[in-house]
């Protein structure tokens, strides 16, 4: 886990926590790994990621609600822009969609 501000001991099983530069800290931990890597946290920590290069897959779920009126910003707003290449997806419940792209940098 990459934080400025967590400490160890942690709650979770099989948990550390590295400090320092997400991108440096992905960058040598996909080298290392032989099982692929996950990232459910910080939204500008995946945007950097994907910036970088390092991001292989992007999974979208797809919610059906429209947020006209209550909706937050959009999630990839003022981050770089991607082609994506959807490779696997499936319906979760008959109406929520997973969709899997591998991202390539536009440029």
């Amino acid at each position: 886990m990459v934080s400025s501000t967590l400490e160890e001991p942690l709650d979770w099983p099989d948990a550390t926590v590295a400090g320092g530069n997400a991108v440096d800290v992905v960058d040598r931990l996909k080298k290392q790994s032989e099982v692929p890597l996950r990232s459910h946290g910080s939204l500008s920590m995946n945007r950097a990621l994907m910036a970088a290069g390092l991001v292989d897959r992007v999974q979208v779920t797809l919610f059906p609600v429209i947020t006209g009126q209550s909706g937050a910003d959009p999630i990839f707003k003022g981050a770089a822009d991607f082609d994506l290449e959807l490779i696997d997806r499936r319906t979760l419940d008959g109406n929520i969609q997973e969709l899997i792209y591998r991202p390539d940098l536009h440029g």
